[in-house]
């Protein structure tokens, strides 16, 4: 829905609380048209249920207001002396329509000075549960976002098993547009197997289904910074078809919501208005090659060939001795192997090695076609050799054609919204003939610096600033082996508590966080001795 029909939709629903509410409100000493007024009537709501004001502005919070809608409607009943475990239930079931039971039929008086306690330990129980649900959402959504590295595609930076903390504050916090969904949960609910959000993800039905219809439009509140070339960023994979992402079973006729699309991080390697091109696997940014940060390094696919056969165990004893982590790939030919990634100075050691024969690079040839973006036949680009192509930046104004409107037609027509035909040379753009158009928001390329291995912005196009929602800031664990079984687990403690981003060694903050952490314990127990002590 626009914001329009959402704030009609929400005028409707204040109509409906006061039409519920209003005799309530009454015998609680208010005006009843205090139950009428827009978030007014939330905030003397808290007043009657001797809840905080700040309560308001968590019911509007979108994922959380699920859970403190219906503690409100529970919270009113008990305000009025109903305050059964069946009172509760039925509040929740009949969606909060139980207040017009209160409200219009049954015989009720306001409770004053009530005790908020439960009665019972469960309730207390449930209680904190729920709001230790309702405080982690809040941070989950708006602040920070624990994130697992599952591929290499940013081998060296970052590895598969590094456990990251992602800030949503640095690029400005993106509000929730899905609002019917399981609270920290993402595409699908773990053992269920169910998909975690109300959405009608059919093509026929996507745009008329009423579940669409409770979408939210796109918002994100300031932040404190902008996406810079060469940023890790996390965002939500634009092109997503996948119909489970857990298994990775592709659908073209799956469509999801943006912030409910396959997370995704990689490097952001051209920012809004950059020229990039990529020549033998190296990117190019306005004719300039492109330096990466002193932590990052370019890995590539290799062929290599031993003197003699060697059992597997030791050819990954070999590889591993020369930080080469992801293994031997199929065999190419008799006796030669593959390296599905490999930095140039661990190949460059490699070549030492007194059982290689020789190390051969695995790169496409310039002008011969991949199925890669844009996927047209007038475009013979590769993962090696691609572009040069613009990077659309908000306001920035391009020509458009019969040739390049294959580079800009999925940004124009599925990002931006608009719709998009051509017929023989001319392009129209919302039935109207087009030789030009202005983008609404800024574009970014995105890759990953395991070259070879890296499904990005080569594949897909463009990532739209909407479909950005954070930056990966801090390693707080790291497993090597995560996938192969707990069994094989094993901590990489020199990257634990270690900074994403920064130059030269990795540095971890562990022990001082520990020494903090246990003197704030110590030091909160010697203050309440010494406050027991003195009462």
């Amino acid at each position: 829905m626009t914001w329009t029909q959402w704030f009609i939709f929400l005028l409707i629903l204040q109509i409906i609380h006061g039409l519920g509410t209003w005799k309530l409100y009454i015998k609680a000493g208010r005006q009843a048209w205090e139950a009428f007024v827009p978030i007014y009537n939330a905030v003397v709501l808290m007043k009657i249920i001797s809840r905080p004001w700040w309560w308001v502005i968590i019911m509007f919070l979108p994922i959380v207001n699920l859970i403190m809608i219906p503690a409100a409607w529970v919270e009113t009943a008990r305000a009025f002396g109903k305050d059964t475990k069946l009172d509760a239930l039925i509040c929740i079931v009949t969606l909060g329509f139980y207040l017009y039971y209160l409200n219009y039929v049954a015989d009720v008086s306001y409770v004053e000075n009530r005790k908020l306690k439960p009665k019972t330990s469960t309730g207390e129980w449930i209680t904190s549960i729920l709001f230790a649900i309702v405080a982690a959402t809040i941070v989950h959504t708006y602040f920070f976002q624990p994130f697992v590295i599952p591929s290499s595609s940013l081998e060296k930076s970052l590895l598969v098993g590094d456990f990251l903390i992602v800030s949503k504050l640095h690029y400005g916090p993106r509000a929730p547009m899905t609002t019917v969904a399981a609270p920290m949960v993402h595409d699908t609910i773990p053992v269920l197997k169910t998909k975690s959000y109300l959405y009608d993800d059919n093509y026929e039905a996507r745009k008329s289904s009423w579940k669409n219809k409770l979408q939210l439009p796109y918002l994100r509140l300031p932040g404190f910074e902008t996406i810079e070339r060469n940023d890790i960023v996390v965002f939500n994979q634009p092109a997503d078809t996948l119909l489970d992402m857990n298994n990775f079973i592709p659908d073209r006729n799956y469509y999801k919501p943006i912030d409910k699309k396959t997370n995704l991080v990689k490097r952001c390697v051209g920012v809004p208005g950059d020229t990039l091109e990529i020549r033998n696997g190296y990117v190019y940014i306005n004719g300039k090659q492109n330096e990466l940060p002193d932590r990052a390094k370019l890995q590539f696919s290799y062929e290599i060939a031993f003197k003699r056969n060697l059992q597997p165990s030791r050819i990954y004893s070999i590889l591993k001795k020369h930080d080469i982590t992801d293994g031997l790939g199929r065999g190419l030919t008799e006796g030669t192997y593959l390296i599905p990634a490999a930095a140039d100075d661990a190949i460059a050691m490699l070549r030492n090695h007194p059982e290689v024969a020789s190390i051969s690079p695995l790169r496409s040839e310039k002008g011969v076609g991949g199925h890669i973006f844009p996927q047209d036949p007038n475009y013979n680009w590769n993962v090696d050799f691609f572009g040069p192509i613009y990077i659309p930046e908000a306001g920035g104004t391009v020509s458009l054609n019969s040739e390049n409107i294959a580079l800009y037609k999925r940004a124009i027509s599925e990002y931006e919204g608009r719709k998009v035909i051509t017929r023989g040379n001319q392009i129209f753009i919302d039935d109207k003939l087009a030789t030009s158009y202005t983008f609404e928001q800024n574009y970014y390329w995105m890759m990953g610096d395991n070259r070879h291995n890296s499904i990005d912005s080569r594949y897909w196009g463009f990532v739209p600033f909407n479909h950005t929602f954070g930056k990966p800031v801090f390693i707080w664990m790291s497993i090597d082996g995560i996938n192969d079984g707990i069994k094989n687990w094993s901590v990489r403690w020199d990257r634990v508590f270690t900074t994403v981003g920064g130059e030269g060694k990795r540095t971890s903050y562990l022990i001082p966080f520990l020494v903090v952490l246990f003197g704030i314990i110590f030091y909160n127990k010697w203050r309440k001795k010494k406050k027991a002590k003195a009462s």
